[in-house]
């Protein structure tokens, strides 16, 4: 049946004011739309529309928007007018590893640094990997091939590797600023990828607005969100932002101890306020001379160490170039992978080193003659005899309870197993020494690890104990080198721990100030005991070839220690023909005499 006319009129009436409608709707939409009164252009050429409402944006000269605009970084749609079509696809930020091959990486910007950064050991985190694996005995090798990007990408686990992501997870350049929700600023603020190192801080903006806008700038401007400043002159403390636990080089290098948690000196009556980010109480000792001269981490170490060369590292010294003597020696500016310091100023006569962010030309001075060339001394590194302190963190105590939950920290997803870790004790004195190949360096607990398990039932299901001593440069130098008793004197330098060195039936006996820790694995060794007077090795070295001094080594240094409390100085005459069978006449003297006296 038809449609009659007069339905037909008034469907045809409905749809005509219905597009009315729609078109009065448009168009009141479309007069409401704020336009730009002009088109942005950059002076490169582009269309860039973001500039229409991003007009106080400062920005470094290299990175400057009236050059290159917004787009090119945060992507977005340069040509969209409105806020919510210029914002599709638009990316906070660039520096983000998982998104910069369209940002830092495209032809004109960085294309050649991405690879690198991509593979160096900061973002793969190999060395830690590798190292944790074995430890934990879930490899036959400390070398791995396995990397952060993998496991976000493959999501693998095990028992080892659920520790690293819930507790170890925030230190690489894949994780995500401002990922984990409610978390301290100290754990969202690291990571970003290029933006880990390249871009100044919250904390630091205003500063950076003032040297960007000018050193008068109102407080109107200082109230407003800057944009982070983008440097390639990149500050200490935000690679002090990782560098702060573990090895702790970082706070070390600028004088400042991680302390036990007591909260001492009390000021007031209360804790001191010398806390760190997680409230960890903090002294302040000796910083590095190099800290101390005013010198960043950037003006040692070169852009290879520090972003990678393009080559995957499976440890930290394979990507590690530099060292004391390619500034401290006679012939200074070449590093052991033969590349020129791009910082070396000044004559061979007369070598300086210019700073990369303050500009300040310093004498690069040799090794003190007598001294650093000390016959005897041949094997010993320089940060082994000038760094007089070094963070040593004792005993860590591990526990995974499977009845609770934790953040996965590479997911962002809770999973089974709530983890739980502590340290027996922290100390900073007399360093301990050991062997590296054939050099003498300075070791520190890498890893005591003491590992339980709680089940499901609540009850102790296993665990194991793992101890370690790890090779380091605590970045604690010192223009003054430590005394010889230090060393020679020392039971602890020497790997001994704490205690006291005697003679027994004519040999030398040692007795320990500690007995361990009773754990659900059995009694530990003394913490602080590396090797026994009997040159027998108590702990792990870091690396196969890191071992403490064995008998021979350690009676030849303790025997020195008879004279060196006397005799210190490099020029003293008994050291030009110093033998091990030398008698001391003072003793010998002493020794007549009371024979003599019990005669009588």
């Amino acid at each position: 049946m038809g449609m009659s006319g007069r339905s037909r009129n008034r469907l045809a009436l409905l749809s005509t004011v219905l597009l009315a409608l729609i078109i009065a709707v448009m168009a009141v939409k479309e007069m409401l739309v704020k336009r730009p009164q002009q088109l942005y252009v950059t002076s490169s050429g582009a269309v860039d529309m973001c500039l229409s409402c991003h007009t106080e944006e400062k920005l470094d000269r290299a990175h400057d928007v009236e050059m290159i605009g917004c787009s090119p970084c945060h992507l977005g749609n340069p040509l969209a007018i409105t806020k919510e079509e210029a914002h599709q696809e638009m990316v906070v930020n660039p520096g983000d590893l998982r998104i910069v091959d369209k940002t830092c990486s495209v032809e004109g910007c960085h294309p050649a640094d991405v690879h690198k950064v991509k593979n160096s050991l900061m973002a793969t985190n190999r060395g830690i990997l590798g190292t944790l694996l074995f430890y934990w005995g879930e490899s036959d090798s400390q070398n791995t091939d396995l990397t952060v990007e993998e496991l976000i990408a493959s999501g693998h686990n095990s028992f080892a590797l659920d520790y690293y992501r819930k507790l170890c997870g925030t230190c690489h350049l894949w994780k995500q600023k401002n990922d984990i929700p409610d978390a301290p600023d100290f754990f969202n603020e690291k990571g970003g990828g290029c933006s880990a190192c390249h871009f100044l801080i919250p904390e630091t903006e205003i500063k950076a607005a003032e040297s960007l806008v000018a050193d008068t700038a109102s407080e109107e401007e200082k109230a407003k969100k800057i944009h982070p400043h983008i440097t390639a002159k990149v500050d200490q403390n935000n690679c002090i932002r990782c560098h702060n636990r573990s090895g702790r080089i970082g706070l070390s290098y600028i004088g400042i101890f991680e302390s036990e948690g007591y909260g001492t000196p009390y000021e007031k009556g209360g804790m001191t306020r010398n806390q760190l980010p997680g409230a960890r109480f903090y002294l302040e000792i000796a910083d590095d001379i190099h800290h101390n001269k005013g010198m960043q981490c950037i003006d040692c170490h070169t852009r290879n160490e520090i972003m990678g060369d393009g080559t995957s590292y499976a440890h930290y010294e394979e990507q590690l170039e530099i060292s004391c003597e390619v500034c401290h020696s006679t012939n200074p500016g070449t590093t052991r992978k033969n590349n020129v310091l791009n910082n070396l100023a000044g004559t061979n006569e007369t070598p300086l080193l210019k700073g990369k962010i303050d500009g300040v030309m310093r004498p690069l001075r040799p090794p003190r003659p007598g001294v650093c060339d000390f016959s005897p001394h041949k094997r010993v590194s320089c940060e082994a005899c000038h760094s007089t302190w070094v963070p040593q963190c004792y005993g860590c105590h591990v526990k995974q309870d499977q009845r609770g939950k934790h953040l996965d920290k590479l997911s962002l997803k809770e999973t089974a197993g709530l983890w739980e870790e502590g340290r027996s004790y922290i100390r900073y004195e007399k360093p301990m020494l050991g062997i590296w190949e054939n050099e003498v360096v300075i070791v520190t607990p890498g890893c005591q690890d003491m590992v339980t398990v709680v089940g499901k039932d609540g009850k102790d299901s296993g665990g194991f104990n793992r101890f370690t001593m790890a090779a380091i440069n605590p970045h604690t130098t010192q223009k003054k080198g430590r005394e010889c008793v230090d060393c020679h004197a020392s039971p602890k330098t020497v790997g001994l721990g704490e205690g006291t060195i005697y003679q027994q039936d004519g040999k030398l006996a040692f007795r320990s100030m500690s007995r361990g820790i009773e754990t659900s694995s059995g009694r530990t060794v003394p913490l602080d005991a590396w090797v026994d007077i009997e040159g027998e090795q108590l702990q792990h070295g870091s690396r196969p070839n890191v071992r403490p001094f064995n008998k021979k080594e350690l009676q030849k240094i303790l025997q020195v220690g008879l004279c060196a409390g006397c005799h210190d100085s490099y020029q003293d005459p008994l050291w030009t023909n110093y033998t091990a069978d030398m008698a001391c006449p003072v003793t010998t003297q002493a020794k007549g005499r009371k024979n003599e006296t019990s005669k009588k």
